[in-house]
Formats: C-alpha cells, sequence, structure tokens
C-alpha cells in the first residue's frame, strides 16, 4: 500500500484515512498479515498520530476492527461488520461485484420496501405525496434525457421509504440508496433499457390511491422482477 497523496483541496484527513484503510479492509489486505499499529499507519500514509486515531475508532465504531488488551487492533470477520452503515456497504459493493450481495440486498428490499408502500398508501401527507410524485416525474425526464436514470430511480424508492411517516424506515434511506445504485446498475444492464415506468407508475397511482394493498403488490412485484433477473443471471454462473 502507498502513501496517501497530499490532499490540497480541504478534504479532511480522518476522512481521507478512513476511506483508504477501509476499503483495505473490505477487500481483504489484512486477510494474511496483523493490521498495523497506529505508529505505523501513520507512518505509512504520512499523517498525524491523532488523524490515525480517529480513523481507527470510525473503523472500530463500523465494526470492522476490534482493539483487545494486550493484544492490539485487530480485523473483525465480515459477519461482525455494520452491513448498514453505508460506507462499509459501499465498500463491500466496490470490492467486487457479487451476486449474492445483491441477492442479499433484495432480500431486506423485499421485506422492508411494500410495507413501506403500505405504510405512505395509508399515513402519507402531500409533502410525501409530492416527493413520491416528484421522483416518478424525474424517472419520466431520464427517459427523455433530461435527468440521471439512476438518480431519479433511487429519489422515488427513497420518496417512498420517507412517505411511510416511520422513522425506523426512514433510516434505511442511505442504506437503499447506496445499494441501488449497484443493484440498479445491474438490472438495466441486464435489461437493456432503465427501469420501467408503468411498474413505478403502478406503485405511485395505488399511493395517491391510498389503496395499501395494491401499493404492496404494485413494490412487491417490482422487486421480485429483480430478484427474477439475479436468479436468472445466477443459473448462468
Amino acid at each position: 500500500m502507498t502513501k496517501m497523496e497530499t490532499i490540497g483541496s480541504g478534504r479532511n484527513l480522518t476522512y481521507a484515512l478512513l476511506e483508504s484503510v477501509g476499503k483495505a479492509i473490505v477487500v481483504g489486505a489484512y486477510d494474511a498479515s496483523p493490521f498495523p499499529t497506529e505508529a505505523d499507519l501513520a507512518k505509512q500514509y504520512a499523517v498525524s498520530r491523532s488523524v490515525t486515531r480517529e480513523a481507527v475508532k470510525m473503523l472500530t465504531a463500523k465494526g470492522l476492527l476490534v482493539a483487545r488488551p494486550r493484544k492490539g487492533t485487530s480485523v473483525q470477520p465480515a459477519r461482525a461488520w455494520n452491513l448498514f452503515d453505508p460506507d462499509v456497504l459501499r465498500w463491500m459493493l466496490e470490492r467486487k461485484f457479487s451476486l449474492d450481495l445483491l441477492r442479499q440486498f433484495n432480500e431486506l428490499r423485499i421485506a422492508i420496501e411494500p410495507m413501506a408502500a403500505v405504510l405512505a398508501a395509508e399515513t402519507a401527507d402531500a409533502g410525501g405525496l409530492a416527493a413520491i410524485e416528484a421522483g416518478y416525474q424525474r424517472m419520466v425526464a431520464a427517459e427523455a434525457g433530461d435527468d440521471d436514470p439512476l438518480e431519479a430511480d433511487i429519489a422515488f424508492h427513497i420518496a417512498v421509504l420517507e412517505a411511510s411517516a416511520n422513522p425506523f424506515y426512514a433510516q434505511f434511506r442511505d442504506v437503499v440508496a447506496t445499494a441501488l445504485r449497484t443493484s440498479i446498475r445491474f438490472t438495466n444492464r441486464l435489461k437493456g433499457h432503465t427501469a420501467s415506468l408503468p411498474q413505478h407508475r403502478a406503485v405511485l397511482t395505488a399511493i395517491e390511491a391510498r389503496d395499501s394493498e395494491a401499493a404492496r403488490a404494485a413494490m412487491q412485484g417490482l422487486i421480485e422482477d429483480v430478484m427474477a433477473l439475479i436468479a436468472a443471471a445466477e443459473g448462468k454462473g
């Protein structure tokens, strides 16, 4: 591993170190060797001990590292990592494309998003409905080349989560946004086109009509189509 480049743009050194070391842990750079001491990390990346200490604390909070008396700091097994941390999930998605991880993420989505659509249909206020409509209109614009298809699709799904008026569902915002970036790229590549407007329109229409069962079914069908694509790709592997 090389030293960190000099950062002249005012970028925070702690977060730059967090990014470099976090990625290194997730890709397995320390699988066959002990995790460096804070002094060694500071020397390796040409940063201060205080910067190194803070980055190590942040990585520990994310579940990637553990510090034990007289044993120092070591890398935690992947099962201990905080998968709901957007940084950890992003590093995992970036390290190597994985159909397994993609399938597992969509298994989580199908447990969460249909119910969020139900709640949105039952409780969304005018602002929540407007946000879902705006997300859908962004998708329409993206289809015409006037918006980013990926960001528009993400905006729609995040709006549904937030319109549920349940803070626990809303807390999935960052995780869903991070993982959808990989999931949508994958499904769009397989299908050869962007997300289905009619399917998303069906979710919006059901929520606007306060038809909770139709909203659940429309959102579940949308995600089941993604899971079918993943299953087909796994079958070809």
